[in-house]
């Protein structure tokens, strides 16, 4: 079966991704992108001048929010205001596109590969977020101190010329992740509710600063986390959405008349799934029979590492028992075809993918158990590269 009929497909990095939403926001703060181009769409030009001119940039992301929420009917002021779709990275998922946004770079050159990463460095899967062992409560920053360089990556913010502010709830903070990706120059604001995020936006915007401009990033999890435990399109992700339009309204009356620009988007969207959809790899043991390790990256895309000698077997079993509802495709040619994006290779890169590439079909996911673990109780997804998975919207107002 083609892949496109698992609803998969590659996606931009060549004019209308996150990348390129990146290189944009780097270009008005005096950074040009050696490896990606800035954005291109019908309204990039007049954007760019908007960004170059405003004194204070804001950049909210909203994670799980797809550019297909955009027809809710709730969505009012936020579809008004849409720009456009962007593509996310892939992995489509918070890992790596958070990262995008923290570095500019794509995966392939930051090589965060989903949420469990197996690092050959530390010689274990590793829940890449909370950076700590995929079993158990620990931080490898805190069992091993120098591990955590295996997190830095060079910051965007540091490198921009303006005063950046970073807003995330309080307990992300001080996570080694956010500490790693921040830069050294970034001022940090935790908080803990959407409209604590709207009024110190709306405080940044309107202090008096130095003369330096200004680069708001704020991050708001909830809707994510929401659909994850009751689905896509349930009671509670909707009175969330519900929240979300009202907070960005707010913010429009707020930032009116501060000279800002405000940019909306997000890391992924989400598919729903169900019990019915799940492959298990304990009811395959000659498939695990063949895995050297756990699976890693996301349920939506797995990254299989094979022991010696079983490709040819591996990739008959997934044809013969599983080709109906998920697709095995070469790490290797994977990464050759551009789907981790353009730039410089890292050099951990190929050790973080596998040997092959899971993709199941649009709503169903793949999921090993290690003891310990909880049995798997997702209801939204999101990993793969599908239009719900992949698609973001880009809204921006002018106020």
């Amino acid at each position: 079966m083609h892949l496109s009929a698992f609803e998969h497909s590659k996606p931009c990095y060549a004019g209308g991704g996150l990348v390129n939403l990146m290189a944009s926001l780097g270009q008005a703060f005096d950074v040009p992108s050696r490896h990606y181009n800035p954005l291109v769409f019908a309204g990039a030009g007049e954007l760019a001048t908007r960004l170059c001119q405003a004194r204070t940039v804001v950049l909210w992301v909203v994670d799980g929010l797809g550019d297909s929420d955009l027809r809710n009917p709730v969505a009012g002021a936020l579809a008004r205001d849409r720009l456009t779709a962007l593509d996310s990275v892939f992995p489509a998922t918070t890992a790596a596109a958070i990262t995008t946004f923290m570095t500019g770079m794509a995966p392939r050159e930051h090589a965060v590969t989903g949420w469990f990463v197996y690092l050959h460095e530390l010689g274990a899967v590793t829940a890449w977020l909370p950076f700590g062992p995929r079993v158990g409560k620990g931080q490898w920053a805190r069992l091993l101190p120098e591990s955590v360089e295996l997190l830095k990556r060079e910051s965007l913010f540091d490198r921009m010329r303006a005063d950046a502010h970073l807003i995330q709830p309080k307990w992300l903070i001080n996570t080694p992740y956010s500490k790693a990706t921040r830069g050294r120059q970034t001022r940090c604001h935790g908080i803990n509710s959407l409209s604590g995020l709207v009024k110190r936006i709306g405080s940044i915007a309107r202090s008096r600063s130095r003369s330096r401009r200004r680069f708001v990033y704020a991050y708001w999890p909830d809707l994510d986390s929401l659909r994850h435990r009751h689905g896509v399109n349930s009671p509670q992700a909707q009175a969330e959405f519900e929240h979300i339009e009202a907070a960005y309204r707010r913010l429009l009356g707020i930032l009116a008349g501060t000279d800002s620009l405000l940019l909306v988007t997000a890391d992924h969207g989400l598919v729903d799934t169900g019990e019915d959809a799940i492959i298990k790899l304990e009811d395959h043991p000659d498939l695990a029979a063949m895995l050297a390790l756990p699976l890693c990256g996301e349920p939506r895309a797995a990254y299989a590492y094979l022991r010696p000698g079983t490709e040819a077997d591996f990739d008959a079993y997934v044809s013969e028992h599983l080709g109906d509802v998920c697709a095995a495709l070469p790490s290797a040619d994977m990464l050759a075809s551009g789907w981790f994006g353009p730039g410089p290779e890292h050099p951990q890169l190929r050790r973080r993918i596998g040997d092959r590439v899971l993709l199941p079909a649009s709503g169903w996911v793949i999921k090993d158990r290690l003891p310990g673990e909880e049995q798997f109780n997702q209801i939204g997804v999101h990993g793969g590269g599908s239009y719900a998975e992949r698609q973001v919207p880009l809204i921006s107002p002018v106020l």
